[in-house]
């Protein structure tokens, strides 16, 4: 059998050196030029792009995947988790699931969200658009991922039922008042809405709806507590601010 000559052996180490300094000036110079995002809320495509892809560093697609098979995920607030699919090595989508929240307490200078079973899944400086601040309750001290000490867990299930409601009609509360009956008051914009008990919750919020573009630009209450779905010509009153 005939041996390889010290020349070939040369010119095949020369190849095999240019052939890993080639891959690895692939591996290098290849970047992730187009993100796109889906499932996000919270946050724009942009904010989201900015946090996970800050630098050119980041934008390497071979650092890019590894970092995300073998390093835990960045802590985005209000994001449970995301993924990071390559479509290409030049081209990925990021699929977030955020944080179900349905409204925060203040406690202690910080907004304490809150998810649908009343557990704190975040907690934070500033107060987060489109959620209602919830007040009323009464707590003790607050744990982040463990559920708000209230007297009364059933307030969670009305809260949800009335956000969802409020959903449904695309109606955005600034705040959600519980007296200590368990009756609610809605605060939006200059408008503050008395709903009491949460009997006939789905009818009062449809008054409320038809009601508001009347009441576009006018500040004061609205009366909604003696709602009556079994009477369809109902007048509910409304009292101006200057009237109070």
């Amino acid at each position: 059998m005939q041996q390889a000559t010290p020349d070939k052996k040369k010119t095949g180490l020369l190849i095999a050196v240019i052939a890993a300094l080639v891959l690895m000036i692939v591996m290098v110079s290849l970047r992730i030029t187009e993100v796109t995002v889906t499932g996000n809320e919270r946050y724009t495509d942009e904010q989201l792009i900015q946090m996970l892809f800050p630098d050119k560093a980041r934008r390497n697609t071979v650092f890019c995947y590894a970092r995300d098979r073998l390093k835990e995920h960045e802590k985005i607030p209000f994001v449970e988790d995301y993924e990071i699919v390559f479509q290409s090595p030049t081209k990925v989508e990021v699929i977030v699931y955020e944080k179900s929240v349905v409204g925060y307490v203040s406690y202690m200078s910080s907004y304490m969200y809150f998810d649908k079973d009343g557990i704190v899944v975040e907690s934070a400086n500033q107060k987060l658009p489109g959620i209602p601040w919830i007040t009323g309750l009464q707590f003790g001290h607050i744990v982040l991922y463990q559920k708000l000490p209230v007297e009364n867990e059933e307030i969670f299930q009305e809260i949800l039922n009335l956000t969802q409601i409020l959903s449904i009609y695309e109606l955005t509360v600034d705040k959600i008042q519980y007296n200590s009956f368990g009756e609610a008051t809605l605060h939006m914009g200059d408008i503050e809405v008395i709903l009491g008990n949460n009997e006939g919750l789905n009818g009062k919020i449809a008054e409320l709806s038809d009601m508001l573009p009347k009441l576009s630009g006018l500040s004061g209450t609205l009366i909604l507590d003696n709602y009556d779905e079994n009477n369809a010509s109902a007048m509910y009153a409304f009292k101006p601010k200057a009237q109070q």
